[in-house]
């Protein structure tokens, strides 16, 4: 008996998945006593044994459907699971029909197989004809198919037959993921006229009678090509059916729907698809499952709608979670060829992520192994690391808190020595660590302060990353850092480098960017954007302030590299390095270079961020966000500056010109630029006017068309009078060797004004007279006459020889930088 069942299961396979397992159904007719006989339904439900590679037996059983002297043939037409709505749980489902004696009728049963493992009957109905198109079991359990242009149904609620309300001319019927009215039936109307509102497409809740527009679902051109559905969500908003499903129609498309309208489509490998099933895979995505006539598969990823694989000889297919993992897995059953004792001989088990087993077929990849070992040592070893990290930072919190409860113990006890008046001794430790809580009163006398001023604490002059911030935009990465530096020993070639990591282990790749540095005000300045003050020119009342308030300055460095490169190396991190050169002047860098590089961190990549969006709606806005947009923005753009000279008209009106022209406005964190905003990003302008002089000033032109500057230039040539001329100078590319030349220059003259006055001061005339003696105003009168003589000879005073040769030395050296400075200057 066990190999006819057996046989007849390999003949007839009605299979389904359900509680990860495989449950195959089949009928047998066997004698009961001699004048009789009855048909059984027989039941057998498999397991996945991963050790065997296989499917074993985990439990079977039987009941009988028909019995009598002449026992009818009894057939499975479907079998399905379904939901059960009076206990809400998922059970395996079979219909089974028999054919009367007279051939007149059909009887039908719809079982379904208990946790327990037995056969319940749902519901029984007769019929004088014999179901064939769009047979169904959904939620209920529910019996739906169609017949002559109509839709049936019957469940254990309603007890009978019951017809929807609509004629349909072709149909499909599915389920939605709704609370109530779940089954669904959609189709073409054969009376157009009849349908509510005249639609083209129309649709009807079974279990409610309800009809509502087709249109909502799919539009009309596809329900009459459509074959299968499959519902992914839906849900009803104010009275109004919100649904995303995917549909295969007759034209070989696999086509998904949202709220009725087309969002994808891509093109099937098999014609006449019979069924559409969805696997849901983890973190490795969902994929559709098409079945399709003569045993053809095919699975489609849900995110790309592209085609991962596709089979042909299938038997059956089904999804369910065999391996237990979480994640669900498809199982393909082939055809066996012959007649076995074993079922499901052949099949293929796997998720297309990793997941395969396979028997008498091959799967095209190996069976999944347990994860590597050197996986596992990386995954060991990052939570090393993290591990390391977080008791590295419990270390310090314990060092900070010893620390916390050393100073209230010290601060406890001499509190309590002040209040009775005894003196706390102090080791010698811990008075070198005093540290002074207020300044005493101190005489407002110039002599003092000078005096007091080299003993002050010198200040760090490293350069203090304060933020590290990115932007995308353009097919191009910006990337920027905010800088605070002491303008006393100022810094100089300063920029950034990106790198990225290939792989593990591997060296960073340096990738191909463009520097820029632009000079930010101090946090409690009023000013915008300005330029280091060189050490001359620096005023006695910034010496007169605290040590850490001397000459801070604030920098804002960025990088601009493409888009491209990044995102082919597959790296999702960056490494930003900051590079500079230190010197005691900002020409020194030139003969004495310190090269320094700083790690800043690390940035991810975001092609997702939605750049400049505050800046564009909200040019007012002053924020750190709005600051780095702009600061972005600049690095992006070229910059281009034409000097406008007019000599016989001002020029005090070309700013209120500006101002005036369409979609202009002015950019709050730096007032003097203006945005120009024409048709989106990539037409964005900044201006900026500065005049020099009532008939003189420069325009400062931030764009990324060279046709964009000419029109505007062309604008503001029909605006100014005839006379005025317009010239191109240099950007701001040039001006860090500017700067450095116009320091070089600047230090050059201060150090020989102030070399010339001391050897000047140091120049003897013997003995000095009383004053007011004879003596005195005598030699006073020699001196003042030869040098009128010598000033008419053009002679120079006589100095020392040791000290004019100290003189010439250090102003040797002092040129060199300035003619270095300069040939940096003219080939930049």
């Amino acid at each position: 008996m066990e190999r006819s069942l057996s046989e007849d299961c390999s003949r007839n396979p009605h299979r389904l998945s359900a509680r990860g397992k495989i449950i195959s159904f089949d009928c047998k007719r066997a004698s009961a006593t001699r004048d009789s006989e009855r048909s059984e339904l027989i039941f057998r439900s498999l397991s996945f044994a991963r050790e065997a590679n296989a499917f074993v037996k985990a439990d079977d059983g039987a009941a009988v459907v028909a019995a009598g002297k002449r026992s009818a043939r009894v057939d499975i037409v479907a079998c399905e699971c379904a939901a059960n709505v009076a206990t809400r749980v998922r059970a395996p489902c079979v219909l089974v029909t028999r054919k009367s004696a007279s051939g007149a009728s059909f009887h039908y049963s719809l079982l379904a197989l208990s946790g327990s493992g037995r056969l319940e009957t749902c519901v029984q109905f007769k019929l004088p004809y014999e179901m064939r198109e769009n047979v169904s079991i959904l939620r209920g359990p529910t019996v739906a198919w169609s017949h002559a242009g109509g839709v049936f149904h019957a469940s254990p609620r309603t007890a009978e037959v019951r017809r929807t309300p609509l004629e349909l001319s072709h149909c499909v019927i599915g389920e939605l993921p709704l609370h109530e009215d779940q089954v669904f039936v959609l189709g073409l109307p054969a009376h157009p006229g009849r349908c509510p509102g005249g639609a083209r497409a129309a649709g009807c809740f079974v279990e409610s009678a309800q009809v509502f527009d087709g249109s909502v679902i799919m539009p009309h051109q596809y329900v009459g090509i459509t074959r299968c559905v499959l519902a992914l969500s839906a849900d009803k908003v104010d009275g109004v059916l919100k649904s995303a499903v995917v549909a295969a129609t007759s034209n070989r498309q696999l086509v998904s729907f949202e709220n009725g309208a087309v969002k994808e489509a891509c093109q099937l490998p098999f014609d006449r698809p019979e069924l559409i099933q969805l696997v849901n895979a983890g973190r490795h995505g969902c994929l559709f499952v098409v079945s399709f006539h003569q045993g053809h598969v095919c699975a489609l990823w849900k995110d790309t709608f592209q085609i991962a694989s596709r089979w042909s000889g299938v038997t059956s297919v089904h999804v369910e979670d065999f391996l237990g993992c979480g994640t669900d897995q498809m199982l393909l059953v082939f055809e066996d060829g012959g007649v076995t004792e074993q079922p499901m001989r052949r099949f293929l088990l796997t998720d297309l992520c990793g997941i395969s087993y396979s028997r008498g077929q091959d799967s095209g990849a190996p069976r999944t192994p347990p994860p590597p070992p050197e996986n596992d040592l990386l995954t060991l070893r990052a939570l090393e690391s993290r591990l390391q990290s977080g008791l590295t930072v419990l270390q310090e919190l314990r060092a900070e808190m010893r620390v916390k409860d050393r100073v209230l113990q010290q601060s406890i006890r001499a509190l309590t020595d002040a209040v009775s008046e005894e003196k706390t001794p102090l080791t010698r430790h811990e008075q070198e660590g005093l540290i002074a809580l207020w300044e005493e009163e101190e005489e407002d006398d110039d002599e003092s302060k000078d005096e007091k001023m080299p003993d002050m604490p010198a200040v760090s002059s490293k350069p203090q990353v304060d933020k590290l911030w990115h932007r995308v935009a353009e097919e191009r990465l910006v990337v920027g850092v905010i800088l605070s530096t002491d303008s006393s020993t100022p810094v100089a070639s300063v920029s950034l480098s990106i790198l990225t990591e290939t792989g593990q282990g591997s060296t960073p790749a340096v990738i191909e960017a463009q520097s820029q540095v632009f000079c930010l005000p101090a946090p409690c300045s009023s000013s915008t954007y300005t330029f280091l003050e060189p050490a001359a020119k620096r005023s006695k009342q910034h010496l007169a302030g605290r040590a850490d308030e001397l000459n801070a300055c604030r920098l804002a460095v960025t990088a601009v590299t493409r888009l491209t490169p990044l995102l082919n190396s597959g790296c999702a991190k960056c490494r930003v390095m900051l590079h500079y050169v230190q010197g005691r002047d900002a020409f020194a860098v030139v003969s004495n270079p310190t090269p320094v590089v700083v790690h800043c961190g690390d940035v991810a990549l975001d092609i997702n961020h939605n750049f400049q969006t505050r800046l564009l709606i909200k040019p007012e806005l002053q924020t750190d966000d709005t600051e780095e947009d702009f600061l972005s923005l600049m690095a992006l753009r070229d910059q281009r500056v034409f000097r406008i000279h007019s000599p016989d008209h001002s020029l005090d009106d070309i700013d209120g010109w500006i101002q005036k022209i369409a979609g202009c406005r002015r950019i709050e964190v730096s007032p003097q630029y203006l945005l120009l905003n024409s048709s989106g990003p990539s037409a964005l302008m900044l201006l900026h006017w500065h005049q020099m002089s009532p008939f003189q000033g420069e325009l400062s032109v931030h764009s990324s068309s060279q046709l964009q500057a000419l029109q505007l230039l062309d604008s503001l040539l029909a605006h100014l009078p005839a006379c005025c001329s317009i010239q191109s100078v240099k950007g701001t590319r040039g001006q860090g060797a500017a700067q450095i030349l116009s320091l070089a220059l600047e230090k050059e003259l201060v150090s020989l004004r102030d070399g010339v006055s001391l050897l000047l001061k140091s120049l003897g005339h013997g003995e000095t007279p009383q004053p007011g003696s004879v003596e005195e105003l005598q030699r006073r009168r020699e001196a003042f006459q030869g040098d009128v003589e010598r000033s008419k000879t053009r002679l120079s005073p006589l100095v020392d020889v040791g000290r004019y040769r100290e003189l010439t030395r250090r102003m040797s050296k002092v040129q060199l930088d300035t003619d270095l400075a300069a040939f940096l200057n003219t080939n930049n």
